[in-house]
């Protein structure tokens, strides 16, 4: 049976694994500092391993796909980094790369949530906000990848006069609604908020506008809603209905689930890209 290597690359971390699924995962976690340093102890831990047949990589971005870059990312020092060219020189084997979302919906529709879903988003909602599509069995790609998190939503400056903290965009959903902006907004971090404070009610408001958008636009079956800010489960049944109200009987809602295989969701997902990987 193949072994495969998979990379969920996040912006404050690095989980590695190695293995077919997740029944015989190993995974190691690592800080994510310079590109240098974090690249050499992925690499040194897959040649620990049994040999592998390829690797998968699940990146922060936004990446380029063509190249394997990681682009225009406010990250210090992985601006423009050939990130899965760094690992392919490494280690010599072929190498499959898309975004950490992307790689996580690939891992919730195989393993996951989405299993036996052909249409359906997956979403996080923590330090970033960032999606990913699978339309009829496929991610969606297009120019690049989706940018979910920096979508447009209404922002009542009325009710909510935070300017927003997305360093490109200022008030993108991201800006509105990540896990920094609640912060920011509140000057405390979300998972000490209690269930009764107002920045709950702001938060379903702007998931629910963000989540009746892409309703409208890809017609999923299926939205799974993972992260840290989503890890609060009244927080499903308060968006569901707020999604409810925006639709108001035009059509029908997608089913909102959290994700099975969090907090592995990308790594496992990047299995998957190894294997496609080995199959082009």
């Amino acid at each position: 049976m193949p072994l495969y290597g998979g990379i969920e690359a996040g912006g404050t971390k690095f989980l590695c694994g190695v293995g077919t699924g997740p029944e015989d995962l190993s995974v190691i976690r690592i800080p994510t500092t310079s590109p240098a340093a974090t690249v050499e102890q992925a690499v040194a831990f897959f040649r620990q391993q049994p040999a592998l047949d390829a690797v998968g990589i699940g990146s922060f971005g936004p990446v380029d796909l063509q190249t394997g870059h990681i682009t225009s990312t406010p990250k210090s020092g992985w601006k423009n980094y050939d990130l899965a060219g760094a690992v392919r020189r490494a280690v010599q084997v072929p190498v499959g790369f898309d975004t950490d979302v992307n790689a996580a919906a690939l891992g919730e529709a195989r393993w996951g949530s989405a299993q036996g879903c052909a249409d359906f988003l997956y979403l996080t909602v923590g330090t970033g906000i960032g999606g990913g599509a699978v339309v009829h069995g496929r991610v969606l790609h297009g120019l690049s990848h989706p940018e979910m998190g920096h979508i447009r939503v209404p922002h009542d400056r009325g009710r909510d006069p935070f300017a927003g903290c997305c360093p490109y965009h200022g008030d993108c959903l991201e800006g509105l609604a990540s896990g920094p902006a609640i912060e920011a907004r509140w000057g405390c971090p979300a998972e000490a908020l209690p269930v009764e404070h107002p920045a709950w009610a702001l938060e379903v408001h702007y998931l629910a506008l963000a989540l009746n958008n892409w309703m409208c636009v890809l017609s999923p079956r299926r939205i799974v809603l993972g992260g840290g800010v989503m890890q609060r489960p009244q927080l499903f049944a308060r968006i569901g209905e707020e999604v409810s109200r925006l639709l108001n009987g035009y059509m029908r809602s997608a089913e909102l689930v959290p994700p099975l295989l969090a907090p592995r969701s990308g790594v496992l997902g990047a299995l998957v890209l190894a294997e496609q990987a080995v199959r082009k």
